[in-house]
């Protein structure tokens, strides 16, 4: 395992304002004293060493985050991040989505899908030139080529060590790169999952908002092989022993007190420029929206009354449900800060300062070129998101993309081929095939394409490709027919087939109506890809004039600097905070299980579980129970800056304990990604008091309490 993981200083422009940040751990000492003014009672050089407690102890869990918390390879984290994994466990006639589970010992716990992961980060190191040495001097796609080429080439050079899930982060849209070497843990098992009217409780009218009283966590196992190294699921697998865990705290907490979180934060865009904030606002989410919803009650209506199609769905409804109040949330927010006209404010006097800099012509000579491929992107922009919907709203017709395109890239040299077919992602391939089989209805799938091609005929006729029109038809009939021919034809439904494409070095041949479709569909998207891959390039190449300009020009006015995420760790810290969203409404920052009984309607999503509406009105807390509030907490508040990926981030008190676990923003928040408004930037988190007397009272699990060194009561 790699020692070495001090990076440098990385410096990217923000106008901070008190507890704003999402901090890249080497620079938190830089920023100790801001820490320690806070309450952090810790060491801030300990927090940047990878290597060292609390942070060695923070994984990649999915697309999101969780933490050890036993020497045993216990996982915390959302029960929306491992909704997919309850998901693929559950059937019609073994409904764990609504049941919950919990394993009664290791030999009882549940193999996640095959495709799920978690990511033990163990190496950061920049290496910005090593990856922009033979781009320098290119334009375009060859500039984007000569990037990605050196990315492959330093990624496989990396995962020579087995078990070994590299990667490059791109910082300061193409200033900065940065490898990262994490431990990839392939065999990952359920543990513990709480029905989903207690770790979903609200669901979608309690999204995004406060007072909330859902228990969103879930605990997950980790496992190796017997030699200690990651292996994929097998009976006889032990448990992984991480470098470290966190310790839940036992302590009550309470408003004021200091918190910090750890986690990998998806994307922010803080640093675009005003014309991406005006398109983000005026195009970007209201398509979104409409482009959720609309796929939403596609599916809703195509499975109804159908339990098995509605269990297959459930993960990907959930997730868009999720993401379309994300959306509409970030567009509120957006409005009600005035983020247009504020960043146009911004860029106005950046522009004006860079003017009379030195070399402020050819660095403006290079911020109007990218803000001319910019606008230049827009004019598809309707078509290019419906086309990519269409794929990726898809299981069948994905899969068979997947064959196709492979095909093509196993006739290249592993170094040559398209990132995501090489032969470090054919476990992941198979683990994706595998799972179609009870995530795909063919009746639903049919209703998303044919809902998803009525908006595509819509388009001007200009903007359409010949390769859809000849798969789909052009009319509403042509397409009814051609869905239900390919559906009713392929054989791609079946596992055994379609895993069988994956060995089949002929699959171009095939007759297969879906494959034959894919096959016909790849060259629109692989000229869309190329186009892409032309302004990509070019982007890469301009866009670092503009974050030169931004960082320079930030320094001289004296704010504070911070990176814009980017799925890397990153901390982030304040205090357990109230409220006040509008004129006479005050929200503190802990709620109750009273809460909880006041929203109950017996009906969902207000639907708790008898054990939980009896283990309340018993009133038996014990150790859990708030001293001051004399009752039961379930979720507090604090505010932390965050986004989306930190989903399962640990929160940490004053002294490096779990007090609480994150699953998402407030109503006010969310925008949050583009703009910080300290105002109403608050993070929602299940207080870990909730989780402990759940486990305790509620739905029992005394051998995990153990494990964890919690009290029994």
């Amino acid at each position: 395992m790699r020692r070495r993981l001090l990076a440098p200083l990385l410096l990217c422009a923000a106008t901070a304002q008190a507890d704003e940040g999402m901090w890249m751990p080497s620079q938190l000492p830089d920023i100790a004293t801001q820490l320690k003014a806070a309450g952090y009672k810790g060491d801030p050089r300990q927090l940047a060493d990878l290597t060292r407690a609390p942070m060695n102890a923070v994984v990649k869990v999915g697309g999101a985050t969780g933490a050890f918390v036993s020497k045993d390879g216990l996982v915390l984290t959302n029960h929306h991040v491992a909704f997919g994994v309850i998901q693929y466990n559950s059937k019609a006639d073994r409904d764990l989505i609504h049941d919950g589970f919990v394993a009664a010992d290791r030999a009882g716990e549940l193999p996640a899908n095959p495709d799920f992961r978690v990511l033990v980060t163990t190496g950061f190191d920049r290496i910005t030139d090593r990856i922009l040495n033979d781009a320098r001097g290119k334009q375009g796609r060859a500039y984007f080529d000569a990037i990605d080429a050196a990315t492959k080439a330093v990624v496989a050079d990396c995962e020579r060590e087995a078990g070994t899930r590299c990667s490059v982060a791109n910082m300061d849209y193409g200033s900065d790169f940065y490898l990262i070497r994490q431990l990839e843990l392939r065999d990952v098992r359920l543990v513990y999952a709480p029905p989903e009217s207690i770790g979903n409780y609200g669901d979608e009218i309690d999204n995004f908002m406060w007072p909330r009283h859902t228990g969103d966590f879930t605990l997950l196992r980790a496992y190796v092989g017997k030699d200690g190294k990651p292996a994929d699921f097998a009976p006889d697998n032990v448990p992984y022993a991480p470098p470290a865990h966190l310790q839940i705290s036992t302590r009550n907490v309470q408003q004021g007190d200091f918190a910090m979180l750890a986690g990998y934060p998806g994307v922010t865009y803080r640093h675009r420029m005003a014309s991406e904030f005006k398109n983000q606002i005026e195009w970007q989410l209201p398509s979104r929206v409409a482009l959720f919803d609309g796929i939403i009650d596609t599916v809703e209506g195509a499975a109804k009354g159908d339990k098995a199609a509605q269990v297959a769905y459930a993960s990907q409804v959930q997730s868009m449900k999720n993401n379309l109040k994300r959306a509409q949330g970030e567009l509120d927010g957006l409005r009600r800060s005035d983020a247009v006209r504020i960043r146009n404010t911004e860029e106005a006097a950046l522009l004006a300062w860079l003017d009379k800099q030195p070399d402020g012509a050819a660095t403006r000579k290079d911020i109007d070129a990218a803000q001319a491929l910019l606008s230049g992107a827009m004019t598809t922009r309707d078509r290019d998101q419906l086309v990519s919907s269409i794929r990726g709203s898809t299981q069948l017709l994905k899969a068979a993309l997947t064959v196709q395109r492979r095909a093509i890239e196993r006739t290249k040299p592993d170094a040559q081929r398209e990132s995501g077919y090489q032969e470090r992602d054919e476990a992941l391939i198979v683990g994706s095939f595998k799972q179609v089989q009870r995530r795909y209805d063919p009746k639903v799938e049919k209703a998303i394409l044919a809902h998803l091609l009525a908006q595509y005929r819509a388009l001007p006729t200009a903007q359409h490709l010949p390769e859809i029109d000849a798969v789909f038809g052009t009319t509403e009939a042509d397409a009814t027919a051609k869905l239900d021919a390919l559906y009713a034809g392929t054989k791609l439904g079946d596992e055994t087939v379609r895993l069988a494409t994956l060995q089949d070095a002929n699959v171009a041949a095939s007759t297969d109506p879906m494959l034959v479709a894919a096959k016909t569909l790849l060259p629109a998207y692989l000229r869309l890809e190329e186009e892409s891959k032309q302004r990509d390039g070019d982007l890469l190449r301009l866009r670092p004039a503009y974050m030169r300009a931004l960082n320079a020009y930030s320094k001289s006015q004296g704010r504070a600097v911070y990176p814009d995420a980017n799925s890397t760790l990153r901390v982030s810290y304040g205090k357990i905070t109230p409220m006040s969203p509008r004129d006479g409404i005050d929200y503190r920052p802990l709620t109750t299980v009273q809460g909880i009984v006041e929203k109950h309607t017996g009906q969902a999503p207000f639907d708790a579980p008898k054990p939980l509406l009896d283990a309340i009105a018993k009133g038996d807390f014990g150790t859990t129970a708030d001293p001051v509030l004399k009752t039961q907490t379930v979720d507090l508040m604090t505010n932390l800056d965050t986004t989306g990926g930190n989903s399962g981030s640990p929160v940490l008190d004053a002294d490096g304990k779990l007090i609480g676990l994150n699953f998402d923003s407030n109503w006010e928040a969310v925008s949050a990604s583009w703009y910080y408004d300290p105002r109403f930037k608050r993070a929602i988190h299940v207080d870990m008091r909730y989780l402990r007397w759940l486990l305790a009272k509620v739905y029992p699990a005394p051998h995990l309490l153990q494990e964890m060194h919690l009290p029994a009561e």
